[in-house]
């Protein structure tokens, strides 16, 4: 749906990296507070292509006119695409660091291949429902591959925190980040957008720090939205 970038990452274990995107469309989830429904929704439909890896990493290369040394495939879920273990070994042979965030709901071979992993289980403000089973053998397949990953989870409020420390606690020993949410997403003004999210941060730094049980995680806001607003990314073709 969407080939974009150079940008930087906005969440997650690889915060801030310098980074060019691809986006997938398709999800198997419906999230109430999704900031990319257009993938899923068919709003986006028209945006939609098919291509070869080769032709993606040629559109990459494009960007900037260099070979592409960090890419972030996102959606939607691009776990639903088995197909995409061909890209990943196009972009790897090209020279890149591939990461991906995908919320554990479905397993692929080719998440073994994958550099900078991000399984992102969804809270309950999210009006998901958890498959734990799922969500497990995934994380045991990663560790038994020897892959880096992380857990993430993006908080709203107090049950979502309640819901983040459990799976900390079924995962203690991978490294976790929580992450403050964005619940206005109709926002333009983008001065009062920060404001408002430099609020729910505050909260969420606050009662971490206060609770003895939160140890060795990462506490991060959404670095794209501070910087950007709620504007979508605008689609480079070349």
């Amino acid at each position: 749906m969407e080939i974009f970038g150079p940008t930087v990452q906005g969440e997650g274990m690889v915060i801030g990296k310098k980074t060019r995107f691809v986006r997938t469309a398709g999800c198997d989830y419906r999230c109430s507070w999704c900031d990319s429904a257009f993938t899923w929704d068919g709003t986006g439909k028209d945006d939609i292509r098919l291509m070869h890896p080769e032709e993606i990493v040629r559109e990459l290369t494009a960007l900037d006119g260099s070979p592409p040394d960090h890419v972030t495939l996102s959606g939607g879920n691009p776990a639903l695409l088995p197909q995409l273990g061909a890209l990943i070994a196009a972009l790897r042979s090209a020279g890149a660091v591939v990461a991906l965030e995908t919320q554990g709901s479905k397993w692929q071979d080719w998440f073994l291949d994958i550099d900078e992993l991000t399984i992102s289980p969804k809270p309950p403000s999210s009006g998901m429902e958890t498959d734990w089973a799922a969500l497990e053998r995934i994380a045991l397949r990663l560790a038994q591959g020897g892959r880096h990953f992380s857990l993430k989870v993006v908080i709203f409020d107090e049950a979502d925190l309640v819901y983040a420390a459990g799976v900390h606690l079924r995962f203690p020993s991978i490294p976790f980040y929580l992450q403050a949410g964005n619940d206005h997403l109709g926002e333009k003004d983008r001065t009062q957008l920060l404001k408002d999210l430099l609020v729910r941060y505050e909260w969420l730094v606050e009662r971490v720090v206060a609770d003895a049980g939160w140890r060795d995680v990462h506490v991060l806001p959404q670095l794209h939205t501070w910087i950007w607003g709620n504007k979508k990314r605008r689609i480079r073709r070349q």
